[in-house]
């Protein structure tokens, strides 16, 4: 952290994933997150020697032994000391020690840390640049890649010249020892030509499948640093159907694009060959080759404005496929298969209609250059006979067995010429389905506000002072110059009526939407000079919809800190009122949630959310409308341990009834996204004309019961 902080990086070690078995931290898990917070690290292995030569590099951090770490500050070659700061010393005031010494401490693994100058790669634009330096990343596999299929290229010309040996010299003296001969070369060859294919073929595949762990990850990582409000506007069908086409160009990247390359590399070696043999011939396989390719190119617009159609199409149809699937109880309780039914089948016609007609102009394409494809074959062999047998013996070195030995390089050096030129098909494709996952993964994420900022210990105060916002499309603000202060530990709650910007209130606190007028400061700290991580783990936040992921009661419940222990998990549970339905459940805390926590009710999910909120203990706590879909003895559960659950924190509660408000400290009212008014219920009653409105809406029966009351006392 220190070399972190003279870089003007601040980490916090509770954001360090701490592991649930107690083990320390590998060298690069800590690598990972010192790179997470916008630092260049890596974690390697020297030896001593290696140490005190190393050049041109930032701090060196070295790992111990005993688990601890420090810092060398400056090295001396020359006499093999360096001078090393523990982890509670001085700065500044290193202790000399020599190599031998330090063998004995150091686990001869360091953590290199420097300030990173360039993009990286989590920072970089999805785009056919970036998968190409994906590929290219891989420059050792793909020089063994090269170096095999060179050496495949070779072995490959050596089986038609001993065809044409034993056609022109075999088959002419009848010599069965050259046969003998030419037969056991030819094993051999084949052999090893075998035994290089499957070596390239497994370097291919461990190369592919480092391709495919970085693509995923990077994927992944740029979808969570996506903010929230992205995932909001768009439907999740949709989104997900782009994401998807990753997994196609990965296989294209993965699969037709390296054979392709390898079997054009084949040409370095062949071509010369073909050229030597027949000159004329070798044109003509060129030609043909060239030929098939442009006729190819020359689909290229049609297909590309086909597989937009199609992409399109697909996006339109998985959306409606996701969204039904989610929507099911709705579906159900409506009745409304039928429509779903002649929704998905409309998706279906015009997909299946693109896909057709994208395949037609395939079709045609393919179609036309067969004949040209066929040519290379049938065509040689016919011209190259007509050279044999009507030119004079001698006179064009051209012999039975060399046009057959020409064939069967031929065929191998048009291949990948083809190949390559329908290639170009699959690349209009794969760039489509580029454009789609950049939609996604190109939008602006929050990675500079969660690697940035000040890490402040909070105390609890909220400032606003005229704050305004307003959403992306919205003709009109959801908060217009609102101000209020308190004071840590108060609980402070917002009413309105719907539409006022209570909920806003609550996502501008949480960093959800950053993009606002005025000032929010949490302790006198502007909200914007916060690390958006560090804002966002201060705070607890329930909300009336909560999601519980797969897994046992007891990892949702520490979801935010896996490391905490299961007394944790207790305390937070018996706060939140879960503990009793828990011990009830078949496993306990280790039952399992299915998807979707269609094994809970509605209260037992709202009352686990409570708990995952309040393991971390946090200063901060957002309740918004928590309480609403519970039912009411779940609710008087939750509100008998609202006191305790507010004691030491600030608490903001969001709710439309009133009545779960009467315990907080402060109220304040909203209108219209304008700040009413602030103070605690009886003044707001007094004072507050729509706070009091309110009151007296949702508490007529109160009214109503009491002249009732008063003529029961009287009689």
């Amino acid at each position: 952290m220190r070399v972190a902080h003279h870089y003007g990086v601040e980490l916090d070690p509770s954001d360090f994933p701490i592991d649930p078995q107690g083990a320390l931290p590998s060298p690069a898990a800590l690598a990972e997150w010192a790179a997470g917070a916008g630092l260049w690290a890596k974690a390697v292995r020297l030896r001593g020697s290696q140490l005190m030569r190393l050049e041109n590099v930032g701090p060196i951090i070295l790992l111990l032994n005993d688990g601890n770490a420090a810092l060398v500050t400056q090295r001396n070659p020359d006499k093999g000391v360096c001078f090393v700061e523990g982890p509670t010393g001085t700065p500044g005031a290193g202790i000399e020690i020599d190599e031998l010494r330090l063998q004995r401490v150091w686990t001869n693994e360091v953590l290199l840390i420097r300030r990173s100058r360039t993009t990286t790669d989590d920072d970089a634009d999805f785009s056919l640049g970036w998968l190409a330096k994906l590929v290219l990343h891989e420059r050792r596999n793909l020089r063994e890649i090269m170096t095999a299929s060179l050496a495949v290229s070779v072995l490959q010309i050596l089986p038609p010249f001993l065809v044409m040996a034993a056609l022109d010299r075999v088959l002419v003296h009848r010599t069965v020892s050259t046969l003998t001969l030419l037969t056991l070369m030819l094993v051999l060859v084949t052999a090893y030509e075998a035994l290089i294919s499957y070596a390239r073929r497994e370097i291919v595949e461990v190369m592919s499948t480092r391709i495919d762990a970085r693509l995923n990850v990077h994927v992944f990582r740029r979808l969570l640093a996506l903010p929230i409000e992205f995932f909001e506007r768009s439907p999740t069908g949709e989104t997900t159907h782009k994401v998807s086409q990753v997994f196609k160009i990965r296989d294209f990247f993965t699969g037709k694009l390296v054979s392709t390359a390898l079997d054009l590399l084949t040409l370095i070696v062949l071509l010369p060959f073909l050229f030597y043999m027949s000159g004329m011939l070798a044109w003509m396989v060129l030609i043909s080759s060239a030929a098939v390719g442009g006729l190819v190119m020359a689909f290229l617009p049609a297909v590309r404005a086909c597989y937009g159609r199609l992409i399109a199409a697909e996006i339109q149809k998985g959306g409606t496929l996701v969204e039904t699937v989610h929507g099911m109880r709705t579906v159900k309780s409506l009745a409304i298969e039928d429509v779903r039914k002649r929704e998905w089948d409309e998706r279906v016609a015009e997909s299946g209609t693109a896909r057709l007609a994208a395949g037609r102009i395939v079709n045609w394409a393919q179609s036309l250059s067969l004949p040209l494809e066929r040519f290379i074959d049938r065509g040689i062999l016919l011209c190259g006979a007509y050279i044999v047998v009507l030119a004079p013996p001698g006179s064009t070195g051209i012999t039975a067995g060399s046009l057959i030995a020409f064939m069967m390089l031929g065929g191998r050096v048009a291949s990948p010429l083809i190949s390559f030129a329908k290639l170009m098909q699959d690349i209009e494709e794969i760039r489509m389905s580029v454009g789609q996952v950049a939609e996604v993964l190109n939008h602006p994420t929050e990675t500079q506000a969660t690697r940035t900022g000040l890490r402040p210990s909070f105390a609890g105060q909220i400032t606003f002072e005229e704050v305004g916002f307003r959403y992306p499309g919205a003709q009109s603000a959801a908060l217009r110059d609102v101000s209020f202060s308190v004071p840590p530990g108060t609980m402070l709650g917002l009413v309105g009526r719907s539409g006022s910007g209570k909920s806003t209130i609550a996502r501008l606190l949480q960093g959800i939407n950053r993009d606002y007028t005025g000032r929010l400061k949490i302790d006198g700290t502007d909200l914007r000079e916060i690390n958006l991580t560090h804002l966002r783990r201060s705070f607890g936040v329930v909300m009336q919809d909560n999601f519980l992921f797969r897994g046992t009661v007891r990892e949702n419940i520490i979801a935010g800190r896996p490391g905490l222990t299961f007394e944790d998990v207790i305390r937070a549970a018996r706060m939140a009122g879960a503990e009793e339905f828990i011990e009830r459940l078949p496993r306990g805390y280790e039952t399992w949630i299915e998807e979707g926590s269609a094994n809970l009710s509605g209260g037992q999910r709202q009352r686990l959310a409570i708990a995952r909120a309040l393991i971390t203990d946090p200063k901060l706590l957002i309740l918004d409308e928590a309480t609403s879909a519970l039912d009411p003895e779940s609710e008087a559960l939750v509100n008998a341990n609202l006191q305790r659950i507010a004691s030491g924190r600030t608490m903001i509660i969001v709710s439309h009834r009133l009545s779960s408000l009467l315990d907080c400290n402060q109220i304040l009212v909203l209108d219209k996204g304008s700040a009413v008014d602030i103070g605690p219920h009886d003044d707001l009653v007094e004072r507050c004309a729509i706070y009091k409105q309110l009151w007296q809406q949702q508490n007529r029966h109160l009214e109503v019961a009491r002249p009732s009351q008063m003529f029961l006392n009287a009689s």
